[in-house]
């Protein structure tokens, strides 16, 4: 219309400033972010986003690699074996290197606006935690820190002023959907679950799967544990405990539904009857580019929907039965406690085995659930409020899990 008054612009000079760090830039979503970073860097000046920080655990060529094309200030190296073979990679580059858990902790500790924190499991505990501490925006994609830590970290953001931004597709979706403002009217959060590459396999044929077949998901490329915690459903299990966590909702007003398609993330139900619901395809570069640029928005590589080739889209109840991992979760965050601590690091024991051959897939929900049953007397207690704490339970646990893990295979 002739005379309309424009749109404003929003100023993205302060989003385009930021200066990043990636926790854990080898694995899918530390590649995702830094794909993501390419493309803001193409269409926004190749000054965009500048590469503080760069760490992986043991993948020291793609990390060499990936430093040499984003030029952080840093790369590090977690594996200290590692260290001279990450210094020569990077020789003359004026990239500074460091190896071992120190390094990781130092390059969560150094300036950057904003930290991607993709460490996958406990071992991104300290690193993540060390970034919240210092008051910056932390892009959350270790769920495992809030099942695990939840209260340390609620408990740090608030002294620091640090900004939590969860990663997970269902997370991020409910981030952007929900009013914080008028959370006594929210009914329900719904979060979305694919049902795995083994949503309709029977429990007789579940007993025979593979790790690479539990690895092959129908819509997500991930990495192996999480595709392992999606066929079993303990993903969606730990996603509703950082749920509870992160957006502070009693128990009865959390839900999962499965949803092969993964076209909606998540579902927010207000008094009024109003249901909100996060479309996007899946594609984990549309959450990592929300959270790279929070509050404002930027273009994102991610892949577009297409409606026209929508030809449906179905929900249906997840099968606790035949998925008791998901129900295992769901009584954790009842009990509340020290319980999420020990069924996060009883999982990443149990996987690590079905990973290794050396358990069947169904082995692992019996693993967590003799590990809780174990440690339901000997690790009772209130929610660990110290990272020592949080640690000392995670060893604990890890310990009988593997006892539960010779029981379970004998």
């Amino acid at each position: 219309m002739s005379g309309a008054t424009p749109k404003p612009r929003f100023d993205l000079s302060p989003v385009l400033g930021r200066r990043l760090s990636v926790l854990g830039s080898t694995g899918s979503v530390g590649v995702a972010t830094l794909d993501v970073v390419r493309a803001v860097r193409e269409r926004y000046g190749p000054d965009a986003y500048t590469l503080e920080a760069l760490t992986a655990q043991r993948n020291v060529e793609r990390l060499a690699e990936q430093a040499r094309k984003f030029r952080p200030r840093v790369a590090v190296i977690g594996d200290a074996g590692l260290a001279d073979v990450l210094k020569d990679a990077l020789a003359g580059s004026g990239i500074e290197t460091l190896a071992g858990p120190q390094g990781i902790l130092e390059a969560a500790r150094r300036p950057a606006e904003i930290v991607m924190a993709a460490i996958v499991g406990a071992a991104g505990l300290a690193p993540t935690l060390a970034a919240v501490e210092r008051g910056a925006i932390v892009a959350l994609a270790n769920k495992e820190c809030v099942v695990a830590a939840g209260e340390v970290f609620r408990r740090a953001a608030a002294a620091t002023r640090a900004i939590l931004i969860p990663v997970d597709s269902e997370h991020n979706a409910v981030f952007q959907l929900l009013d914080f403002a008028e959370l006594d009217n929210v009914e329900k959060i719904t979060l979305t679950a694919s049902g795995g590459p083994f949503r309709t396999w029977s429990l007789d044929r579940m007993a025979a799967a593979t790790p690479d077949q539990a690895v092959s998901h129908p819509n997500w490329s991930m990495g192996a544990k999480i595709s392992v915690d999606s066929a079993t459903l303990m993903n969606k299990g730990l996603e509703l405990i950082e749920a509870q966590m992160l957006f502070g909702l009693p128990i009865e007003k959390l839900d999962i539904v499965i949803h092969p398609q993964s076209i909606v993330h998540c579902l927010v139900s207000y008094s009024d009857g109003s249901v909100l619901a996060h479309l996007s395809a899946p594609d984990m570069r549309t959450p990592i580019s929300h959270a790279l640029a929070w509050p404002r928005r930027l273009a994102s590589p991610a892949r577009r929907l297409d409606f026209s080739n929508l030809t449906s889209l179905t929900f249906e109840k997840p099968d606790i039965g035949r998925f008791p991992c998901l129900g295992l979760a769901k009584a954790c965050l009842r009990i509340g406690g020290a319980a999420p601590t020990i069924l996060n690091a009883a999982n990443e024991v149990a996987v690590d085995q079905f990973l290794n051959r050396r358990m069947g897939f169904l082995g692992i929900a019996r693993t967590v659930e003799r590990t809780l049953d174990a440690l339901a007397r000997e690790a009772a207690g209130p929610t660990p409020v110290m990272l020592d704490d949080v640690l000392a339970l995670d060893d604990l646990a890890r310990l009988r899990a593997r006892e539960a893990c010779r029981v379970v295979m004998a």
